[in-house]
């Protein structure tokens, strides 16, 4: 009897002091997959012991996107946004972020098919990210992201808003009714600490130099090339996306079994658009460099003689913002819209149909989808303007838009369409 009690006891501490490892049956059933994980499967940090509430929450967690939806829970479940994008930047023009490391972009909840939602709770819109986290006492989280989560246009708090409204917003598994003792904007900070996590974990320039793809102004690389040293990593195929020729953009999908913050993150094969780099002479550019020169390919005539005295948009002149019917700032050489400092002079070139081209000090401007107005060396297509009643005019459209006014010595992106894009302005030229 007294041998079958000293093993009862000893059975109870081994089981109190046994880490959180997943079963047997857990671990065939993940890697029946096909998907490698080891390097995620353990998600807590190091010395973090889960609350209690923790353990019984999901005590089932299914893998999203190889389970079909079918009224679970989705505090458990993450749906419709099953299939999680890692995404990260290699910005050379400016250079942002370390010369010898990629920066975060953000963690974005895809549907199984490629498609997404975006913006999904109004209520939980926040213009005060990195306010939140040091409320949280997360100083290092923070220290991290502004070393390592960078906006091309300097103000990377706009950034940081803009993927927690856009994408965090619709993480289902981040609701405040999926913590057991939600404490107010608690979801903000799990939703950047484990993007950061997901990040530091796939270092991309480390995971290319090792497979001899290094940052060149010489060099040219193969897509398969890239892929594959990613896929190496990953453990499944790696999307990578090219502005210009140019290697910019790295997606890491993942399928998550559990919830966001606690759960088991499986690499996943992504889905939706393909790449759109070329098949070959893909240029990686170091980020300490020279701007290139506008491609020879493409010439625009500059404006000769002197402009016609009062009219709008010939020559050099200053791009004015007019907001809620008065001037509010103005647009600086790289595009962004901004209201304390010197305006940037532009110069409008004579387009072939009664239209103009605009360029700055930076390079030739256009809109892009992304990213908004943008004035760049790596510009091949501007956008060609007109004026209509001295306003800029696209097409027959002169009211732009943008996310929110920017503050002290921060940009804000300027958009033509007005999808989520609060803010209604005008664009008018002065004269310089």
């Amino acid at each position: 009897m007294a041998k079958d009690e000293l093993w009862n006891a000893f059975d109870a501490v081994v089981g109190w002091l046994k880490p959180n490892f997943p079963s047997p049956k857990k671990v065939l059933r993940v890697t029946s997959l096909g998907a490698s994980q080891i390097p995620l499967w353990n998600n807590h940090p190091m010395g973090h012991t889960p609350e209690v509430a923790e353990f019984h929450s999901c005590p089932d967690p299914q893998l999203s996107c190889k389970v079909e939806f079918n009224s679970q829970d989705t505090c458990c479940f993450n749906y419709p946004g099953g299939q999680l994008l890692q995404v990260q930047l290699w910005d050379v023009d400016p250079p942002r972020g370390p010369e010898d490391g990629w920066t975060i972009h953000g963690l974005w909840p895809d549907h199984c098919d490629g498609s997404f939602d975006q913006f999904c709770d109004d209520s939980r819109r926040h213009q005060n990210i990195s306010a939140i986290i040091e409320q949280s006492g997360k100083m290092e989280l923070l220290d991290l992201m502004r070393a390592r989560w960078k906006n091309i246009r300097g103000d990377d708090e706009h950034l940081w808003i803009h993927e927690w409204n856009k994408h965090g917003t619709c993480i289902s598994t981040l609701e405040p009714r999926c913590y057991p003792d939600y404490v107010p904007q608690q979801e903000v900070v799990t939703y950047f600490q484990k993007t950061v996590d997901l990040f530091l974990k796939l270092p991309s320039h480390e995971i290319l130099s090792a497979a001899g793809i290094v940052p060149s102004e010489t060099e040219t690389y193969y897509r398969d090339a890239i892929e594959s040293a990613l896929k190496k990593a990953h453990g499944q195929d790696v999307r990578i996306k090219c502005q210009h020729g140019m290697l910019s953009e790295i997606s890491y999908n993942f399928n998550v079994a559990g919830p966001l913050e606690l759960g088991i993150f499986i690499p996943a094969s992504p889905v939706g658009a393909a790449s759109n780099c070329p098949l070959n002479g893909i240029r990686y550019r170091p980020k300490k460099t020279s701007r290139r020169e506008p491609s020879p390919t493409k010439t625009f005539p500059e404006p000769t003689g002197a402009p016609p005295t009062g009219s709008p948009f010939v020559g050099k002149g200053k791009l004015m913002i007019q907001y809620s019917g008065r001037q509010h700032g103005c647009i600086i050489s790289r595009g962004g819209w901004f209201v304390s400092g010197t305006c940037a002079t532009f110069q409008a070139v004579p387009g072939p149909n009664n239209d103009f081209f605009l360029k700055s000090s930076k390079g030739l401007c256009a809109f892009d989808d992304d990213d908004g107005f943008i004035c760049s060396a790596d510009v091949d297509n501007p956008t060609a303007f007109t004026a209509m009643d001295e306003l800029l005019s696209l097409g027959e459209q002169t009211v732009f838009y943008s996310d929110v006014i920017p503050r002290r010595r921060g940009q804000s992106p300027i958009y033509k369409s007005s999808e989520q894009h609060p803010l209604s302005l005008e664009i008018h030229w002065r004269e310089a």
